[in-house]
């Protein structure tokens, strides 16, 4: 049984020892106001508090109860994970493939002024099955210009951590993928297409590397 698995169980434990002893403790409460309350006449404030502890007990009774199915389910899933072969549950993981950057990244007129001002890169993690895939990873892009000298071919470049990555998934009926989107507008007077983008993806799961590259072309 693997460290996380033991401390995984202790903790369940621990809370299902923790709602025991509340339930004896206010059990034990309830004894004691119910024949203080025995010995008066009428209603009285302990009457109220025996009644708040009795719903507290109840509530405790549910609690030790969710916990004692969640500690079975545990028990079970710890049966089924110890059965297999870490190979094999590593081997059946829907793992990445490569990465693409769809056709339809270019730059665009977004706020239709004439002037193309946003680049927007289209990003397709694709499985071993040739699905693309919403993958947890980090993505570093840039924008070239190789038509220029070495030292000016650089027009821009951007990193898109994992939790803002995870945040810019664009699914539609015909397509899926990531979808970024730059503002270029301080570069717009030195852009001349075609260019190069250029995008290096980071597979958290895996730990891969993925590197892929397109020219954008007037349309």
């Amino acid at each position: 049984m693997s460290r996380q698995t033991r401390a995984i169980r202790k903790t369940h434990n621990e809370r299902f020892e923790k709602v025991r002893t509340a339930i004896a403790i206010l059990a034990t409460c309830l004894l004691s106001l119910s024949t203080g309350c025995g010995e008066a006449s009428g209603r009285s404030p302990l009457q109220d508090e025996v009644k708040e502890l009795r719903k507290q007990k109840s509530q405790l009774l549910n609690q030790a109860k969710l916990a004692e199915d969640r500690n079975t389910l545990l028990e079970d899933q710890i049966r089924v994970l110890s059965g297999l072969n870490s190979d094999v549950r590593l081997e059946h993981l829907n793992s990445l493939e490569r990465v693409k950057i769809g056709r339809r990244t270019n730059i665009y007129d977004k706020d239709k002024d004439g002037k193309k001002e946003k680049l927007i890169v289209y990003v397709e993690p694709i499985d071993q099955q040739g699905d693309v895939v919403k993958t947890v990873g980090s993505v570093n892009v840039q924008l070239w210009d190789l038509n220029k000298q070495q030292n000016e071919a650089l027009v821009g470049q951007w990193r898109i951590e994992v939790a803002e990555l995870k945040k810019l998934w664009f699914a539609t009926v015909v397509t899926s993928n990531y979808r970024l989107l730059f503002d270029i507008s301080d570069k717009i007077d030195t852009i001349e297409l075609p260019l190069t983008v250029k995008i290096v993806f980071t597979d958290y799961l895996s730990g891969r590397v993925f590197k892929e590259e397109r020219v954008i072309k007037q349309r």
